[in-house]
């Protein structure tokens, strides 16, 4: 069953909080943020540009297991970029289908006009479509039931 509700629907009742650093700063600033934040990711903003996104799979990847120093390595060394991006028109079932064949858990969510609205995680697109499935068999079971 497709889940037809845009990413923008998604948004709204989730909260289009966004979190970034730049790229100069270093992977121990981005892990203390995301740390604090209890988030996953963070957006690489220069200026108004988004660069890429930065996450714990990153820095697991990409410092840990190559024996780097978070505290002397940048963002921008680990950073995934370019960032692959969803419209807020998206739905939620295509950006289900984009993190899955892509094998990315975070999402940036920008609009026609190149402004950052959101990012979605693929934990908010799984609880969304949960959410959705659980909402539709509960008006089929009122429907027979009558």
């Amino acid at each position: 069953m497709k889940v037809l509700d845009t990413v923008s629907a998604l948004l709204t009742e989730k909260g289009g909080a966004i979190w970034s650093i730049g790229p100069e700063a270093t992977v121990y600033e981005a892990l203390e943020i995301m740390a604090e934040r209890g988030i996953g990711a963070l957006l690489v903003i220069d200026g108004e540009a988004l660069m890429g996104v930065i996450s714990e799979r990153d820095y697991a990847r990409k410092v840990i297991l190559k024996g780097r120093s978070s505290h002397q390595t940048k963002v921008r060394d680990i950073m995934t970029s370019p960032p692959i991006t969803i419209s807020p028109e998206c739905t939620v079932d295509e950006a289900m289908r984009l993190a899955t064949d892509r094998r990315i858990r975070h999402l940036p969510v920008v609009n026609s006009l190149g402004t950052i609205t959101g990012i979605v995680s693929i934990g908010d697109l799984v609880k969304w479509i949960i959410t959705s499935h659980e909402k539709t068999i509960e008006q089929l079971q009122n429907y027979i039931s009558g």
